[in-house]
């Protein structure tokens, strides 16, 4: 069975979008995304987008959200601003309201192809990320094989552990980011964001995600890293994140108000592939 796909980008994320509205086809199984998500054995993506119909006829589609080791996972900012743009495709819309897995999302377009995407409110309660952590509090203290850490953890529809740093070059990504993706009390595992803060509007960071591994971008740890900024004191109400893959700008005005992610998203092909 042939699938049509775009391979797409947003701030150096590598999206595979499939349009699947018109028809009842099932996603690929574990297998089947693990070699499609491998560049060696497939197009490669960092995220994989399945676009459904919508269960509620008001909106305008659906999504599902795959990683490249076949794992579904409940959201991706990149990703969902890719959906965004393969939707408006040969129509004169430039705004969308799509239902993703964990919320519904608010789309729109702007020039230069750019997006904006609303994120939904974050989540602190650590039952709701999940996280295990006797109360609700804005830094948690996590041993990690020995070493103490203060850290941020929220959700934003998936959850998310923030560390800061001094500088992200120079950040142990590499060796930290699976020991905290994988910690007992992350039941669901977690992404892992390394922030550094370069002024109230402007951050840097590196984002370790959940059975990807480090990525050029991630939206929705750039939202995290904001929120968890914001909540400490430390920046504004919008902030520019600077990842390895582009800039990403960030705007939320705290408590149950949506977090808004503004950023890029490019087609790069379209092709075909054989499951």
């Amino acid at each position: 069975m042939y699938i049509d796909f775009f391979i797409m980008q947003g701030a150096g994320n590598r999206i595979m979008v499939v349009d699947r509205r018109n028809d009842d086809i099932t996603p690929p199984s574990a297998e089947q995304l693990q070699q499609l998500g491998n560049a060696t054995t497939g197009p490669g993506f960092d995220q994989l987008m399945w676009i459904m119909p919508a269960k509620d006829f008001s909106l305008d589609a659906s999504y599902r959200v795959f990683n490249a080791d076949g794992s579904e996972v409940e959201q991706c900012g990149n990703g969902v601003r890719c959906v965004a743009r393969v939707l408006a495709r040969g129509t004169s819309e430039s705004e969308f309201q799509l239902e993703g897995p964990a919320e519904i999302v608010a789309a729109r377009l702007l020039p230069d192809d750019c997006v904006s995407v609303s994120m939904g409110p974050p989540e602190f309660e650590p039952a709701r990320i999940p996280f295990i952590a006797d109360s609700k509090s804005d830094l948690y203290s996590l041993d990690v094989d020995g070493v103490e850490f203060d850290v941020s953890v929220l959700s934003m529809g998936n959850p998310h552990c923030v560390l800061q740093v001094a500088d992200t070059d120079n950040a142990n990504v590499a060796g930290l980011g699976p020991a905290v993706e994988t910690h007992e009390r992350f039941p669901a595992r977690t992404n892992v964001g390394f922030m550094a803060i370069r002024g109230r509007d402007a951050i840097d960071l590196r984002v370790h995600e959940r059975g990807v591994g480090e990525t050029r971008a991630c939206g929705t740890g750039a939202c995290a890293a904001v929120v968890a900024g914001q909540r400490l004191g430390y920046l504004g109400h919008t902030v520019t994140v600077s990842l390895p893959g582009g800039q990403l700008v960030v705007s939320w005005r705290g408590g149950a108000e949506p977090v808004w992610l503004t950023g890029n998203a490019e087609f790069t092909s379209e092709e075909s592939i054989d499951l």
